[in-house]
C-alpha cells in the first residue's frame, strides 16, 4: 500500500484547519510546532523531511494537547535531542507513552506498520521491549475507553481514506 505524506496534509488540513486553524507542514531536520503568531496567522504541525511516520507521531502529540499547549512553540514541553542519559530517556519514555499508543491507532487505521521510538540512538540504550508494552497497554486503553477526541476523528478520517476496519479494537494491535 502506498503512504504518501501528501496525503496525510491534505486529510489533516481538510479535517482540522477551520475548527482549530492549524496546518500539517513539511519540514527539514526536526520536526516542531509553532502556534500562530505575528508572521503565520495559523498554527503549523512541522514533520521531519516529509516521513510519514514522523508526520503521524506529530500529530499525535497535536491531538493530546490542551487548548493552553496549542498557545506554546512545542507545546511547551521539554526535549533533550538524542544522546540522553538513562535519567533523561526514561523521562522521555514517560512522555512518549500517550502520543506513541496514539500514532499506533493511526498506524492501524492506516495500514502502515508501527515502530514504537526511543528516538536515543547516541544515548542510554533503553529497554525498548518495556517500553513497547508500556504503549501497547495504553493503547488497549483507548481502544476500550476510547482515544481521544481528535486522535479519534483522525483516525477514522484515516481508516475511510485507507479502506480500513473502523472502529479499532485490540485484535488490530499485535505486541
Amino acid at each position: 500500500m502506498q503512504h504518501d505524506y501528501q496525503d496525510l496534509i491534505t486529510l489533516f488540513n481538510q479535517t482540522f484547519l477551520h475548527s482549530y486553524n492549524t496546518r500539517l507542514i513539511k519540514g527539514g531536520h526536526e520536526p516542531l510546532y509553532l502556534p500562530a503568531h505575528e508572521h503565520c496567522n495559523y498554527h503549523q504541525i512541522i514533520f521531519a523531511h516529509g516521513y510519514y511516520a514522523s508526520a503521524l507521531h506529530e500529530i499525535a502529540h497535536w491531538c493530546i494537547a490542551g487548548e493552553k499547549r496549542r498557545l506554546l512553540e512545542d507545546f511547551g514541553y521539554w526535549y533533550e535531542p538524542d544522546g540522553r542519559n538513562e535519567q533523561q530517556q526514561k523521562a522521555f519514555e514517560q512522555v512518549e507513552i500517550k502520543p506513541q499508543a496514539i500514532e499506533w491507532g493511526f498506524c492501524v487505521a492506516a495500514q502502515k506498520k508501527f515502530n514504537v521510538s526511543a528516538d536515543n540512538l547516541n544515548g542510554y540504550e533503553a529497554d525498548t521491549v518495556s517500553f513497547k508494552k508500556a504503549v501497547y497497554q495504553q493503547v488497549l486503553i483507548y481502544v476500550e475507553q476510547g482515544f481521544p477526541p481528535r486522535a479519534e476523528q483522525f483516525i477514522k478520517v484515516l481508516a475511510e481514506f485507507y479502506q480500513s476496519p473502523y472502529p479499532l479494537t485490540k485484535e488490530q494491535f499485535l505486541l
